[in-house]
């Protein structure tokens, strides 16, 4: 019997083996390639219809419309940024990270602006995660390339992120690549792009937040979770504004969930999540409490206050067309542009599909939650108070911290939460609104597909009339080096102190001096020099109160706001005071990008003397050192 068996068994390999052999010739016959053993080698057919082709054909195809709707954006490469502090403030985080890398040194703390104090960064729009990546960028090409580099890829891969999200929802791949679109493409997203990289860098995480939670709620299991947890660890190392919303829009989808489950392996997966992103976020999270615990962060409740009612969104703007639309000769429809930091505007056409796509999805709990979250996001962003056709309305205004305030609006009572009252910006919350809307819209196109797919050209057709953003006029450019302003500094390798004339410590609140040329800490990216400025997304309290005990930095603000009526001379204490006060900061360049007879004065009392002018700067130097 096993002489048969052995026998049959070694019949069955031949005949195996001659089938094989049949099939190579065969196939190269046919010009099919093979191995030799008769499997097939992959052909450019078969790799292109694999998975991983198409998805990045479709990340390649968003880059290019993203490319396409922030035009002329991507012409910034050639060596030029939006001519704003803010573009400037980025360009330094890229050459901090990367020098910090290099040097395996620390993140969060800097002398190079604020000096000779030093200024903390915990809660600065640094984006630590975005410059590691982007190390090498910088350190080939320098740190400008680096941020307009990303600056273009960001509104392709929020398209491609939230596609992923929305074929988790949608039936056809029809409608989420359409939701991708919607979402990425959105003017409210690319106006943050061009101007508010961390906003838009960190709206990524909102989609991929999404799929990590829905991925976890239908496979529990460590590896969802660990997933989960990267992505509000990575958000929280990108913007830690948006791991807020990030965090609510997680909240909404695990809490139920882990509510009805009730057992003990969605508990595991759910604590598993929280522990990664807490490991993985653990040196921003440090930096931030020690920020806190130092009192640096203590700003007064009126000023969070008035920042609430300036933010707002008003209506009907929020669903009015974009601005976009005076692009295309449709000026007359345009919405105009809103005193907000951003443009927080779902327009006509995402609105109309959204509010469509709930009709035909109706049915289905999710659409109708996904709705609910749409509403709500929008009251939101309206603030503490209502804005109608611009006239502002209180109803039932109360007093709070001295700030008229609507009792009426969830607003008002959203940053009453612990943790949440510096949330200043009310109009972001229309950022988590957008991801429902655009699944909606989603759903609204894959509808189209099955019932009536000729109207999709029609509403591809609208939407690139409100899509993307092409860049204010009024906030211009400017270069991204000045060789002949900056070369005798870099040349200077003492690491003295540059003091930027108007001086000030910016960003956000508090603030202390004027405001600066943006163009200054692009140089001082380039000439490595420390700075007497600061542009940092919080001030630290303990900062102002040790710049304010420098005597030098005192009296030039005092001269930088000259009025010729009432403008009150220094005394010869005073500038005695200045000029004592310098031996102990370092100063060796000083750049006047726009001075008075106050200022000019001053210099000269302070003993500095002009080196040389280049592009309308004036440069001097300490004549003491």
């Amino acid at each position: 019997m096993d002489r048969a068996a052995a026998h049959r068994n070694d019949a069955s390999g031949l005949e195996k083996r001659a089938h094989a052999e049949e099939a190579s010739v065969g196939d190269s016959a046919v010009g099919v390639p093979t191995d030799g053993t008769g499997r097939r080698l992959p052909t450019i057919r078969s790799v292109a219809a694999s998975p991983v082709a198409r998805h990045l054909a479709l990340l390649i195809c968003y880059l290019a419309a993203g490319v396409a709707v922030t035009w002329p954006r991507a012409s910034y490469l050639t060596g030029t940024l939006p001519s704003s502090r803010d573009s400037a403030s980025y360009v330094w985080g890229f050459w901090w990270v990367a020098r910090q890398v290099t040097h395996l040194t620390g993140l969060w703390s800097t002398g190079h602006m604020a000096a000779p104090v030093g200024i903390d960064l915990g809660f600065h729009t640094l984006m630590p995660l975005a410059g590691l990546l982007m190390t090498p960028v910088t350190l080939a090409f320098g740190p400008s390339a680096s941020y307009n580099l990303m600056v273009i890829a960001v509104p392709g891969l929020l398209c491609y992120a939230m596609y992923r999200a929305a074929r988790l929802w949608l039936p056809s791949q029809t409608g989420a690549i359409a939701a991708g679109a919607f979402f990425g493409l959105s003017a409210m997203l690319t106006e943050q792009d061009w101007y508010h990289l961390n906003i838009a860098a960190g709206a990524l995480f909102l989609p991929m937040a999404l799929e990590a939670s829905v991925r976890l709620r239908r496979r529990p299991g460590t590896r969802q979770a660990i997933i989960l947890g990267l992505v509000m660890g990575s958000a929280m190392l990108t913007d830690p504004e948006s791991v807020v919303l990030a965090s609510i829009l997680t909240a909404l989808v695990l809490l139920p969930w882990l509510v009805r489950q009730h057992s003990l392996p969605a508990l595991r997966a759910a604590a598993v999540a929280v522990a990664t992103g807490a490991l993985i976020a653990a040196p921003q999270i440090v930096a931030m409490v020690q920020e806190l615990a130092a009192g640096n962060l203590a700003i007064q409740p009126e000023l969070l206050a008035v920042t609430y009612q300036h933010y707002g969104v008003g209506l009907p703007g929020m669903f009015e067309p974009t601005p976009r639309v005076a692009d295309f000769g449709l000026a007359k429809l345009a919405a105009p542009f809103l005193d907000n930091e951003g443009l927080p505007m779902f327009g006509v056409v995402l609105t109309a599909a959204a509010l469509f796509g709930l009709a035909v999805a109706w049915r289905r709990r999710s659409a109708r939650l996904l709705a609910l979250l749409w509403v709500g996001c929008a009251a939101l962003a309206l603030g503490t108070s209502l804005w109608i056709a611009g006239r502002q309305y209180i109803p039932f205004s109360q007093l709070r911290h001295g700030v008229p305030v609507s009792p009426i609006m969830p607003y008002t009572w959203f940053v009453r939460i612990p943790g949440l009252s510096s949330f200043r910006e009310a109009d972001r919350l229309a950022i988590l609104g957008l991801v429902p809307a655009a699944l909606l819209a989603g759903a609204a196109v894959d509808w189209l597909r099955y019932h009536a797919r000729p109207l999709i050209v029609v509403v591809l057709a609208l939407g690139v009339l409100e899509a993307g953003y092409s860049g204010s006029p009024r906030i211009g450019s400017m270069p991204t080096a000045l060789a002949k302003l900056d070369g005798p500094i870099a040349a200077d390798r003492s690491g003295s102190v540059v003091v930027d004339i108007p001086y000030g410590l910016r960003g956000g609140i508090p603030v202390y001096g004027s405001r600066f040329a943006a163009e200054a800490l692009v140089l001082a990216t380039a000439d490595g020099h420390p700075r007497a400025i600061a542009y940092t997304s919080r001030v630290p309290a303990t900062t102002i109160a040790a710049i304010r005990k420098h005597a030098f930095y005192t009296y030039l603000i005092h001269t930088q706001h000259y009025n010729a009526a009432h403008y009150i001379p220094l005394s010869t204490e005073q500038v005695a005071a200045a000029r004592q006060d310098l031996r102990h900061i370092d100063v060796g360049w000083l750049l006047v990008w726009h001075s008075n007879r106050a200022i000019l004065r001053f210099l000269a009392q302070t003993g500095f003397r002009f080196d040389y002018r280049a592009g309308g700067v004036l440069v001097y130097r300490p004549a003491f050192r």
